[in-house]
């Protein structure tokens, strides 16, 4: 079966991980998914990732999750732009989550970063996800 969402299907891992309460969940390795995990990182909704190969010599990423007194960290995670639908924002009309709360994730022509980074380096660029 192709996946026509990656990053779709790493933030719907994430997701079902943290309702099971799982520790770590593993998703296949890109570059754009370790990027995304790198900011998530930077903004403490996640412990950390490391990148493991399996036995059949493919890539993965091993994300662990952040649980606070048996909670989650993360407790929307809504991807925005989709394959059919690219949602795209300039730097002054990026969204802002839960009024700043939250956090949108944006690839711009810099690298994929939150954005509040985004308004500071002042570009735009597709909002790819929010998380709250």
């Amino acid at each position: 079966m192709s996946m026509n969402d990656p990053l779709g299907d790493m933030l719907t891992r994430i997701r079902n991980a943290q309702m099971r309460g799982k520790s770590t969940v593993r998703t296949p390795g890109s570059k754009l998914r370790a990027w995304v995990l790198d900011v998530l990182k930077a903004e403490g909704y996640i412990r950390g990732y490391e990148e493991v190969t399996t036995e059949a010599g493919h890539k993965e990423l091993e994300i662990s999750l952040k649980y606070y007194e048996g909670t989650p960290v993360i407790r929307e995670l809504a991807r925005v732009s989709k394959p059919g639908r690219r949602v795209y924002a300039g730097a002054k009309e990026l969204p802002q989550v839960r009024n700043g709360l939250g956090v949108s994730i944006v690839s711009t022509p810099k690298g994929v970063m939150s954005d509040a980074a985004a308004r500071s380096a002042n570009v735009g660029g597709e909002v790819l996800c929010t998380v709250f």
